[in-house]
């Protein structure tokens, strides 16, 4: 039933919005860019913040990960959650996850860069200590199906199974979502994850 309807989305999509040959020959652009909404991958960003106005933080860098977005950004709700790997005395952090859809020239590594470019905008300053606090922190946690493992880019990201900050707002987006590597679905994780995280919804 589902490829059945998958496949007439996208015949649908194939002819829609301009005249065409009896092979469905032409397409208009409205009809390419419903293609490719139909076929585009999701991506899954989490932020964080414990470093100033961090809800208000929060807040502005999602209105700005819209413009990376072909279509409405989805967001997951605020959360209040500990410090984790951090330094000792390190405040409260303020985490959240967005879905996009991205451009259709977007790669991960050109989006990486505009999010590296978006956590400076905010104020962020090259690190002198691992995990010390940030006004912003912008992790790309998967790009569709797609995986990397460079120095300056891992998909998805090598930790976001392991940490209670990442998938219970990433539950709210997408629960039945399984990350590439993984055999089970993000709600599953969540539901065995075996930490001292302390999470509170804003």
């Amino acid at each position: 039933m589902g490829d059945t309807k998958t496949a007439w989305h996208l015949r649908y999509a194939g002819c829609f919005g301009a005249e065409v040959n009896a092979g469905c020959g032409t397409r208009s652009a409205e009809s390419r860019k419903l293609l490719f909404v139909i076929s585009a991958p999701n991506v899954y960003i989490a932020l964080g913040s414990n470093l100033g106005d961090s809800i208000g933080l929060l807040n502005r860098a999602m209105a700005r990960l819209q413009e990376f977005s072909d279509q409405p950004l989805l967001k997951s709700s605020l959360w209040q959650t500990t410090p984790v790997d951090c330094p000792p005395g390190s405040p409260m952090f303020a985490n959240a996850a967005v879905s996009l859809i991205p451009r259709p020239e977007e790669t991960p590594e050109s989006l990486l860069e505009k999010l590296q470019g978006l956590e400076r905008e905010f104020g962020r300053q090259p690190k002198l200590v691992s995990n010390e606090s940030r006004p912003l922190d912008l992790d790309l946690i998967a790009f569709g199906m797609q995986t990397r493992s460079t120095p300056q880019l891992t998909l998805p990201h090598s930790r976001a199974h392991q940490r209670r900050f990442v998938l219970q707002p990433l539950s709210e987006l997408a629960p039945e979502l399984i990350l590439p590597g993984q055999t089970k679905p993000v709600r599953e994780l969540l539901s065995a994850l075996d930490t001292d995280e302390l999470l509170r919804r804003l």
